[in-house]
């Protein structure tokens, strides 16, 4: 790996603190509960509309997205397509009835139409998942800088999430949405000049429809998948139904997005704001899954190795295992040189053979990559050290490291560490709120509201110190994109179950929800791991619907059996 230059270190170091100090001078101070939670009021339909995509779009998204595309191409994409939808529901629906409330959190409004134990309830499903979120919004950008320092994960854990703490807790509401802003600038400005390098760094032959093309013949432009197939975990059904419910639950439940569009100056800028974000997120991880899909094609006209880890591969070439891995990396260099022969033909002849070369030829590849992955892992069972064979989440980072000119480095570093900043504080913000509104102020005796925001920042800088605690445990899984989908899956459908019960089903009472959320979450918890093992095959997008269905179908039959109980 490539160390950083001074001129990285100085990129890198200049745009973190000024965000960092920018967002706490311009909100210090805030004096009541109505600035810290809700920003004032204050927030333009662009700041939150940025706001909002900034707190989806986590460091994971610039990490993880990019590996994904390389891996398995554009299909990612279609978990998405159901945003838009949710974003008009949510607008005609959730945004009118929050801001007539005047709620500082959504579960407020469950207590006024069903109970405290239901609000409670809910409260508490949202700082489960959202509380172990954090800790692996700052564990994947301590991955990176792991990477490029050399630094043990422990340290880089506790470092980004003080960090992330001090403005956040500083400034409350205000400080997350002002610093968002420009963090997001710096993400699309960043994004845009890698995707740019890596197509000036093609061939002088490769024109940017050839470089699609050849993509296309490994597969990587498959954007849409009709098949009803539970094996394809993306497909345009998933993402359709699947996806819509996911969204939903996130922007319409989940406190850390909810937070950031009741600090709207009105509900025509809230709506508008999310508006904005509707329009705009699908294309922006389109083209973030397109730079992976160049990144792709970059490979395979230079050399990459077996395993992007490089951590992972210094131990398996110390290992036992060494003249193992060796020889795969001999494989491998000659289905590279092999495959130049072929692409060359391709684009000279754009002949539909070796279009099919260029994809089994690709197809070897990844079988050499799956033999070393299963060479890691057994040279770390037998070294007795934990290293992630799966290397999809270091692809991006290593052609970063490697490929790019100085200073350039440095800025995309700070894109992504911007984005694990932004998100990390949206959601310690929200946790923060939650657990003052809805647990802390609503079972003890009235406080005054310089005695909220302290209790306010003081249980922010708790929920910080536990995802740091998280951070520092947490693994990588298959994707690091997928672990966070795959957390807010488990408890967002049952949540949002609770949401629409309480909009559309007036008839159902608090103890007939009570009751159903709690066998409902069990029930999804079970199925979830009943999926891990093979049991039954329901890929994770699917357990929001279910989620969401049972609890419904649940409360209704409960409220029937008992039409009496309130």
């Amino acid at each position: 790996m490539q160390t950083l230059s001074w001129v990285d270190w100085t990129v890198l170091c200049t745009t973190l603190i000024a965000i960092v100090a920018y967002g706490t001078w311009q909100t210090k101070g805030s004096k009541n509960v109505t600035d810290y939670l809700r920003g004032g009021n204050t927030s333009k339909w662009w700041t939150i509309g940025l706001s909002v995509m900034a707190t989806q779009a986590s460091a994971i998204t610039f990490l993880s997205t990019p590996g994904q595309a390389f891996n398995d191409g554009m299909g990612f994409v279609q978990f998405y397509f159901g945003l838009p939808i949710a974003m008009v529901v949510i607008c005609m629906v959730f945004i009118p009835l929050y801001h007539r409330l005047k709620v500082y959190t959504a579960y407020e409004f469950l207590e006024n139409r069903f109970d405290l134990k239901t609000r409670t309830l809910a409260a508490i499903l949202f700082l489960i998942q959202r509380g172990l979120a954090a800790g692996i919004t700052i564990f994947a950008p301590a991955i990176i800088l792991s990477v490029v320092l050399g630094w043990d994960l422990l340290t880089l854990n506790i470092i980004i999430g003080l960090l992330v703490i001090i403005y956040t807790v500083s400034g409350g509401t205000r400080a997350v949405n002002v610093t968002q802003k420009h963090q997001m600038v710096v993400i699309f400005i960043g994004m845009l000049v890698a995707f740019f390098l890596i197509v000036d760094k093609l061939p002088q032959d490769i024109t940017f429809k050839k470089a699609l093309d050849i993509a296309g013949a490994s597969g990587k432009m498959e954007v849409l998948d009709f098949s009803f197939d539970l094996n394809n975990r993306y497909t345009f059904w998933s993402g359709i139904i699947g996806g819509t419910f996911l969204m939903l639950s996130y922007f319409g439940t989940d406190q850390s997005q909810v937070q950031r569009y009741l600090s709207g100056k009105s509900v025509k800028e809230m709506q508008l704001g999310l508006i904005f974000n509707g329009i705009l997120k699908v294309p922006m991880q389109f083209f973030i899954l397109l730079v992976g899909v160049m990144v792709f094609v970059f490979y395979q006209f230079n050399e990459s190795p077996v395993n992007f880890n490089p951590t992972a591969t210094e131990l398996v070439l110390n290992s036992p295992y060494a003249e193992d891995f060796k020889t795969l990396q001999k494989e491998q260099k000659e289905v590279f040189n092999d495959k130049q022969k072929i692409i060359k033909s391709f684009i000279t002849s754009n002949d539909e053979n070796a279009s099919n070369y260029i994809a089994i030829a690709n197809q070897v590849n990844d079988e050499i990559r799956s033999e070393a992955r299963i060479l890691i892992d057994k040279a770390s069972k037998s070294e007795g050290v934990k290293i992630e064979s799966n290397d999809k989440d270091y692809v991006f980072i290593h052609f970063i490291l490697n490929n790019l000119p100085r200073g350039l480095i440095g800025l995309l570093l700070a894109v992504i560490l911007s984005a694990a900043m932004s998100s990390t504080a949206s959601e310690l913000n929200a946790l923060g709120s939650t657990t003052t509104i809805d647990l802390y102020k609503r079972n003890t005796s009235e406080k005054t509201e310089a005695d909220m925001v302290k209790a306010s920042k003081w249980f922010t800088f708790g929920w910080g110190i536990i995802a740091i605690g998280i951070a520092c445990v947490a693994n990588l899984a298959e994707n690091l994109i997928q672990l966070v989908n795959i957390i807010g899956s488990i408890f967002y459908g049952n949540v949002l179950g609770i949401f629409l019960l309480a909009f559309f089903f007036k008839f159902v009472k608090g103890n007939a929800v009570f009751i159903s959320a709690l066998i409902t979450q069990l029930v999804v918890i079970g199925l979830f791991f009943l999926n891990q093992f093979e049991y039954i095959n329901l890929p994770f997008l699917w357990l929001n619907f279910v989620g969401c269905f049972i609890v419904i179908i649940l409360a209704c039959s409960l409220q029937f059996i008992n039409p009496n109980d309130k």
